[in-house]
């Protein structure tokens, strides 16, 4: 960790003024409470529009590949249920992680009033984002997609568009976790498909030509593959920070994206 010489935080502690504060404006038209939460990011948008197009896919191989055209009723009505409705908690939980306001930090919140209404102690430090003019919570970071000061920010994640922060972490956890699960089953009745065609005729075990088949369930099976390992690993990631109570570390210095600290209402160094 870059350690910073005492004098500079003395130099600091010497310039209340260093804030700007008169510098920070809030916004002239606040979003007002309840307004839906979504970012406006091309590479975001396309990742999450992605990702509804491969859960479909599986959807579409899993019924009419592989359960529709099987002769066993039993067998096919219990594994639709089950993977359509984890397929539906998916995309649900996805969805809330998307629009779900990741726990932003007002915009031009750095003003003098507000850091007076701090009534902060001699001594105490705080941090102020020169990019959204803000004052910064712990463990607060800035996301360069998202242009705001995220709480708990753990990182930005394109396949739902969003910061995955102190607000929305339990529907990415979710998302994650159901991901994972229709991922497993999907690869599961692969497998069992795959064992029934070669021990039926290839024209009986599906509605599709045996090429077309082959292909689809190849196809399946890398994104099943695929989707159970990324997603099982961003699972216990996040279970591990939350039972931990910690957020993956953002920068490796004391200056968190090239804050201004200050202590407006102390005069001596800092320790």
């Amino acid at each position: 960790m870059m350690l910073i010489p005492a004098h500079h935080f003395r130099d600091i502690e010497r310039k209340p003024e260093y804030l700007q504060p008169e510098k920070c404006v809030p916004p002239p038209h606040p979003s007002p409470v309840g307004t839906m939460w979504f970012i406006r990011d091309g590479c975001g948008i396309a990742c999450a529009v992605v990702t509804w197009f491969l859960v479909l896919y599986a959807e579409f191989v899993v019924l009419f590949v592989m359960l529709i055209p099987s002769r066993d009723y039993v067998y096919s009505i219990i594994n639709g249920i089950m993977f359509n409705l984890l397929a539906f908690l998916a995309l649900a939980s996805h969805c809330r992680a998307m629009l779900t306001d990741p726990g932003a930090v007002p915009k031009g919140n750095a003003t003098k009033e507000f850091i007076e209404s701090l009534q902060l102690k001699p001594g105490q430090v705080v941090y102020k984002c020169p990019k959204c003019c803000s004052i910064k919570p712990d463990r607060a970071h800035h996301c360069s997609v998202c242009k705001r000061c995220i709480r708990k920010m753990d990182h930005h994640c394109p396949w739902v568009n969003n910061c995955v922060g102190e607000n929305n972490q339990k529907y990415f956890v979710l998302f994650t976790m159901y991901i994972a699960l229709i991922s497993l089953h999907a690869l599961i009745m692969v497998g069992f498909h795959f064992l029934h065609c070669f021990e039926e005729d290839w024209t009986k075990c599906s509605s599709f030509s045996p090429p077309t088949t082959v292909i689809l369930l190849i196809l399946l099976c890398f994104e099943g593959l695929l989707f159970l390992i990324f997603t099982s690993v961003m699972f216990g990631t996040q279970v591990h920070s939350i039972c931990t109570d910690e957020t993956r570390p953002q920068q490796t210095g004391p200056w968190p994206d090239s804050c201004q600290a200050a202590s407006p209402l102390s005069s001596g160094p800092t320790r």
